[in-house]
């Protein structure tokens, strides 16, 4: 169910409501009809009007009523309205045999518990909104620790407020001396969820400080991210150029968390790539934790590699997306480069339009190994720009000096003599002033 909101149009509905087909295909769900509405706002007791509340009733083949089945702590003027009915129309006739009527409602905004419940008293099956298909999906698709606590954090404080009280369990729980009142059995529930809640984010914290310890061992060596949009491609691409098994398929949110691989065949210095979770329109405020691994492995990276899927016809709106989440932290300012993914299913006579619209472009594809390959010698000489030629003698007792040189340095020529090995390397400004460093401290030693 599309909401189409002032300043929205028909095209920018439309793409919204193919994007929610695909979150809802990746829960397991099969998309049998789809609705919109336009509405000055997302407001009122049931989001939408009571025509079109009776239509999806009919689909469903819910009740359709709009007087019992709406929160009375609705505005003046909605219950003004409700007051004059005369009285509960019937039923609408259902519109889908029993066996084809949908038993979950999506609606492509977020919606107030009351407005939830609300629609499933109208529709009578279950109703979700775009927070609650996003938070399932990263709920299904956590497996990473990190990604599973963030996950968990999110999913408690979204169903927190949509807690409810069964029927069976609604009185007062007894509780302290004779005659003490108690808690109510939501209100149990929402103390143990808040308890939950800070236990995750205690572990959560104690993971963060590991995960910055590594990030710091990585912190002089060559890294690459890739960004972009859910299910542009980010995946097939770091397999191609790493040989890893990375998750690959064709689902959003395939990949959650940060996966870091060095460039295969590797090189030297050697040049990790980082694999991060997609982005999206309107995430859920509580999953925004979810991408901070992603957006500290973007700022960390040497360069950033914006992969979008030229295929889809809203690319040029999820690029937008990318960038703007990356602007907000200041990614923005390192370099960075387009990759315009999928070329393979992009029609030929497209390509020198798309080449004219975006000339700085590296366009590809992730199944092609000539590209693959094109884009690789496209970051080594990124790199190889930024280092310096030096000739370095490291004594024959620093051996351990001489394990960081060929790990971090690329050696073009290797010399022995009576005081120690004449190295002539190429290294990165920053990496070529610790080894120079690492070589006096080993001579003072000496």
């Amino acid at each position: 169910m599309g909401v189409q909101l002032p300043g929205m149009t028909d095209a920018d509905l439309e793409t919204t409501l193919a994007e929610m087909g695909r979150l809802v295909t990746t829960l397991g769900y099969t998309v049998v009809a789809t609705l919109n509405q336009r509405r000055g706002s997302t407001g009122g007791p049931a989001v939408l009007g009571e025509g079109k509340l009776r239509e999806l009733a009919a689909l469903t083949g819910g009740s359709g009523e709009i007087g019992t089945g709406v929160d009375r702590k609705a505005t003046k003027a909605a219950l003004k309205r409700l007051a004059e009915q005369p009285a509960e129309p019937p039923p609408p006739e259902p519109t889908l045999p029993p066996e084809q009527r949908p038993n979950v409602v999506v609606v492509d905004t977020e919606l107030t518990p009351s407005q939830l419940r609300n629609l499933e008293k109208v529709t009578g099956v279950e109703v979700l909104d775009r927070s609650g298909v996003i938070i399932r999906i990263f709920h299904r698709h956590a497996n990473t620790r990190r990604a599973r606590l963030e996950v968990e954090i999110a999913r408690l404080i979204y169903e927190a407020p949509r807690l409810r009280e069964k029927e069976s369990t609604a009185g007062r729980q007894r509780g302290g001396g004779v005659g003490g009142k108690g808690d109510r059995e939501v209100e149990l529930d929402k103390r143990r969820v808040r308890d939950r809640i800070a236990q995750l984010r205690e572990e959560l914290q104690g993971l963060h400080v590991e995960e910055e310890t590594r990030r710091a061992r990585r912190k002089e060596q060559l890294k690459v991210a890739l960004v972009g949009y859910t299910n542009a491609g980010k995946s097939s691409l770091m397999r191609a150029l790493t040989g890893s098994d990375v998750l690959v398929a064709d689902k959003l949110f395939a990949t959650l968390g940060t996966t870091v691989r060095a460039l295969h065949p590797e090189t030297h210095p050697r040049i990790l790539v980082s694999d991060t979770v997609g982005f999206i329109r309107n995430l859920p405020h509580d999953l925004v934790s979810s991408f901070r691994s992603t957006l500290d492995e973007a700022l960390d990276a040497s360069l950033l590699l914006f992969v979008v899927d030229a295929s889809d016809p809203a690319f040029r709106l999820q690029l937008e997306v990318t960038q703007k989440t990356l602007g907000e932290i200041g990614a923005l300012a390192l370099p960075h480069k387009l990759l315009l993914n999928k070329m393979d299913r992009v029609p030929a006579d497209q390509h020198k339009a798309l080449k004219k619209e975006f000339p700085d472009a590296v366009m590809l594809s992730a199944k092609n190994p000539d590209d693959v390959e094109r884009l690789r010698g496209l970051m080594l000489d990124f790199f190889e720009g930024d280092m310096e030629e030096a000739t370095l003698r490291v004594p024959y007792t620093a051996s351990g000096v001489q394990g960081e040189l060929r790990q971090h340095a690329k050696v073009l020529k290797e010399e022995f003599t009576e005081k120690g090995t004449v190295f002539r390397v190429r290294a990165p400004t920053a990496v070529m002033a610790r080894l120079k460093s690492l070589i006096k401290d080993a001579s003072k030693a000496k």
